[in-house]
């Protein structure tokens, strides 16, 4: 009788220990809470929030990338703090307080490091993903003094690369982490002034900068890096007065529609059309405010677009066929983030001044779900782990 009770007992807590882990965590996500240094965990089959995790440091310009199986997030905190955070249990399992200044990182093509872009000092470090242990120490070094220089637009690409600018040295970098003893580094120097943020293409071919210094952009072929680093969109903007720049736009959420892709213009009350057949502008779209963010549905066929004071309370939404736009929604003060769900049939929003969360049906265009938030800004969900430069 004993025997039986004992076996009934372990039974109950092994069905007990399996479901606090029987979800999936593909419709799981993060939201960034800057405010409190904390995360909120929530999920977008009901739209709910299912926990939070406290203790992260300074998430004033944190983001987030998240391991393959996309049970942890890795958090980059703007004081240089790496977080590793599993996001079933809710814990933080590590965490390296690894330089003074941070913007953002990536994670490998094998999921097994994790890189670090760098203010201060300038430069990338990489980490075990595992045990965030230092891998390698990267100085972006220049110049006949060995100035250090920000760095930013880091992102991953195929073949176990990392591509990332320098702000201050006005070049671009590859570090192939085939061998983690010895990485390999490929510099292309003058690509343009001030380089502030970067993308690279869905299928990891191109990797485009930014520049804040001058007019244009600098594409760098990742499948032809012989040929250099080229410059796009040159003369867009000539001669016309750029207006004071309240917010920089970011290129990391980019939107591409069939051969078309949608660029936030800096300084400018407009959206850039590109062809990414010959990389040539192909219109421009005006816009009521200063884009930040220029995101597209997933099936390519809405672009939605979020802007920098004094217009940060609304999102304008463009028809891609037609190049118009056909919505303006009002989602609340200080609109700062989008997140599609992987399919496309609903957006989340942050909304910052008014600490909530929105969720909208990208279709209908109504309000489905809100949330509450302490002071939301950045939105990642799940997805992400499955999509090169995200």
């Amino acid at each position: 009788m004993k025997a039986c009770l004992l076996w009934l007992v372990v039974l109950i807590q092994s069905f007990s220990t399996m479901s606090a882990y029987a979800r999936g965590t593909g419709d799981l996500g993060v939201i960034i809470e800057r405010a409190s240094s904390s995360i909120q965990i929530i999920e977008t089959t009901g739209n709910s929030s299912i926990g939070r995790v406290n203790g992260l440091g300074d998430l004033s310009h944190a983001s987030i990338v998240y391991s393959r199986d996309a049970r942890f997030a890795y958090i980059f905190g703007r004081d240089g703090g790496l977080s590793k955070v599993d996001i079933l249990d809710a814990k933080i399992t590590a965490r390296n307080l690894q330089s003074g200044n941070s913007i953002g990182g990536a994670i490998s093509q094998d999921g097994q490091l994790i890189a670090v872009s760098n203010y201060k000092p300038g430069g990338v470090k990489i980490f075990d993903a595992e045990t965030l242990g230092l891998i390698a120490d990267i100085p972006a070094t220049y110049g006949a003094d060995m100035q250090r220089s920000k760095v930013v637009g880091l992102v991953d690409a195929p073949g176990q690369q990392f591509v990332f600018s320098l702000w201050d040295a006005a070049e671009i970098w590859i570090v192939d982490m085939t061998d983690t003893a010895g990485p390999a580094i490929k510099k292309f120097k003058n690509i343009g002034l001030n380089p502030y943020d970067a993308l690279i293409t869905p299928d990891g071919r191109y990797y485009i900068a930014g520049l804040y210094g001058e007019d244009g952009m600098a594409l760098l072929d990742l499948w032809n890096t012989d040929q250099g680093v080229k410059r796009i969109l040159a003369d867009y903007g000539k001669n016309e007065q750029r207006l004071p720049v309240y917010k920089m736009p970011h290129l990391e959420g980019w939107a591409i529609a069939g051969n078309l892709a949608f660029v936030p213009a800096v300084g400018r009350h407009e959206v850039l059309v590109i062809n990414t057949d010959n990389w040539q502008q192909a219109g421009k779209i005006a816009v009521k405010g200063q884009p930040i963010f220029v995101m597209a549905r997933p099936d390519g066929r809405q672009v939605w677009v979020n802007f920098a004071l004094p217009d940060n309370s609304s999102i304008q939404i463009i028809d891609t066929q037609n190049l118009t736009i056909i919505k303006e929604l009002k989602p609340g003060k200080a609109v700062l983030h989008m997140e599609f769900e992987p399919r496309g049939e609903e957006i989340w929003l942050s909304v910052r001044d008014e600490n909530r969360i929105e969720v909208y049906d990208t279709r209908s265009f109504k309000r489905k779900a809100s949330l509450s938030a302490e002071k939301p800004s950045g939105i990642f969900l799940t997805s992400r782990a499955h999509r090169i430069g995200l």
